[in-house]
């Protein structure tokens, strides 16, 4: 029996824009309502819309992305995901980038394995070492910014304990994101970033 065909797109802000990445999941046929739009930083552990998708899929059911960091930054997240997806949830993932990747493939000899496997490696790690690049652009880029007296971005917004004790809260399950956003009256976008926060206070 064949399974539902699913789109995973990621862009990393809100000023991103992912027309184009939704031109190419229809252009393979798949659906409108099945296709995630993410836009969250493949780094941010909250990735809710992500996680949602992970849990709805089911075996036999096929994943396209863009590219594997889609699924992570970092090598050893993509690495896990991947497990994840082909070997625990026997979900079948297409890449548009890296077709050869495709878990769908017919031929599986054991250095055709070999190969699909050190280009997978090869490519996550890319992924992270692009990221890293990106970051100490950015870093170089507000250093020397500073160094001209220059403010950069809007001031940071100032978490309460209370803001921060519901996101804990909503993260370790003890309430539902709808009582969250309700008890804060903020929007799902600022929650997610205020999840963020507590988290990365306490790693």
């Amino acid at each position: 029996m064949t399974g539902t065909t699913y789109a995973l797109i990621r862009v990393s802000t809100e000023e991103q824009n992912e027309d184009r990445q939704v031109e190419r999941m229809l252009g393979v046929g798949i659906p409108q309502d099945n296709i995630t739009i993410e836009k969250e930083s493949g780094k941010s552990t909250v990735r809710a819309k992500y996680h949602k998708l992970v849990k709805q899929l089911k075996k036999g059911d096929t994943l396209y992305i863009e590219n594997v960091d889609r699924l992570g930054r970092d090598y050893d997240g993509i690495l896990r995901e991947w497990h994840l997806l082909t070997e625990q949830k026997g979900v079948i993932i297409k890449i548009l980038d890296t077709p050869m990747l495709d878990t769908d493939q017919t031929a599986n000899s054991l250095s055709e394995k070999f190969i699909r496997d050190f280009m997978l490696h090869v490519l996550a790690f890319e992924a992270e070492n692009e990221w890293h690049k990106i970051k100490s652009r950015q870093a170089s880029g507000i250093a020397r910014e500073k160094q001209k007296g220059r403010s950069l971005g809007r001031p940071k917004a100032v978490r309460t304990e209370e803001e921060l004790a519901i996101a804990r809260q909503y993260r370790n399950g003890d309430i539902g994101l709808e009582i969250a956003l309700t008890m804060l009256g903020i929007k799902k976008t600022a929650f997610y970033s205020l999840c963020q926060v507590a988290n990365e206070m306490e790693s």
